[in-house]
């Protein structure tokens, strides 16, 4: 079985373009999976049936995962038999007719645009790293770009005198943002000020580590919630808070849905639609209207 999951995985990377910690995500639940199966006696995929998974999703939940974790779960097993039946591994997809758990949809955490100024003012650009450190906030508010596109962002996507940046988001897709002057501005003051300091292995990274390296996506949430501390604030932030928050105040503003998804690089409306729950300004002008 870990051989066809591999195969899976590889499926996963080459051909749909999943990012890196996609496929660990996927790897992580379906290790899982296999040894529950294993404990069950089952070795071989075309021996599972649909109360086998419905017991490795039960086992799941009993050591404490949350329900969106065991939805996870099951749409990584729906998938690999998906292609277990199309690679002739299998004859049926016995994980179809299985319903996710029922999600509750949370309302993000939303930052104020005050708590915001107060955080993209942390950074001090006269210390080592300020200005690098102060260009990765502004660009993760002023673009909604998730933390694996802002790490992964090259010097040739940014168009200063345009003023937009490419990102390639989930699957490879890439998108044009615009962007703000201050973040511009920010932009490029790292980048002519300290970035060819920082730049030891001649690097096409927009971002570079003190080694001359990509910043790694957890290196950049430590930074984000070192200066919310700084700033001062008392909410628990992340990259993803700036992108909700950026979401949120683009609405806010008046910004129409279709346009913040582009910008979001959502596939799917709905998905972008959650933003309207937390933008009740936006609905009372709508019933006005």
């Amino acid at each position: 079985m870990t051989d066809r999951v591999d195969q899976f995985l590889d499926y996963l990377s080459v051909e749909c373009g999943l990012a890196p910690n996609s496929i660990a995500g996927y790897r992580s639940d379906l290790t899982h999976f296999c040894t529950v199966l294993a404990g069950r006696g089952k070795h071989d995929f075309a021996e599972v049936r649909a109360r086998d998974i419905v017991g490795f999703l039960t086992h799941e939940k009993a050591r404490g995962l949350a329900t969106g974790s065991v939805a996870r779960a099951l749409a990584a097993v729906r998938m690999l038999f998906k292609f277990l039946v199309v690679e002739g591994h299998v004859s049926k997809n016995v994980a179809s007719t299985l319903e996710s758990p029922h999600l509750w949809r949370r309302l993000p955490d939303v930052l104020d645009v005050g708590d915001v100024e107060k955080l993209l003012a942390a950074p001090d650009p006269e210390k080592r790293f300020g200005k690098r450190d102060r260009a990765i906030l502004e660009v993760l508010y002023a673009t909604g770009a998730r933390v694996s596109e802002t790490a992964d962002l090259r010097l040739e996507d940014v168009n200063f005198d345009f003023r937009y940046l490419r990102c390639f988001g989930k699957g490879s897709k890439e998108r044009i943002v615009p962007v703000g002057g201050r973040a511009v501005a920010a932009l490029k003051e790292y980048v002519e000020q300290e970035r060819a300091g920082l730049d030891k292995l001649g690097s096409p990274l927009l971002f570079l580590s003190k080694s001359g390296r990509r910043l790694r996506r957890e290196t950049i949430w430590a930074k984000v919630r070192r200066y919310a501390l700084l700033a001062g604030l008392r909410k628990k932030v992340s990259p993803h808070t700036l992108r909700h928050s950026f979401a949120t105040h683009l609405l806010q503003g008046g910004a129409d849905l279709r346009s913040v998804q582009e910008m979001l690089g959502h596939s799917n409306i709905a998905t972008t639609q959650i933003y309207t729950h937390v933008a009740p300004r936006r609905l009372r002008e709508a019933h006005r209207r």
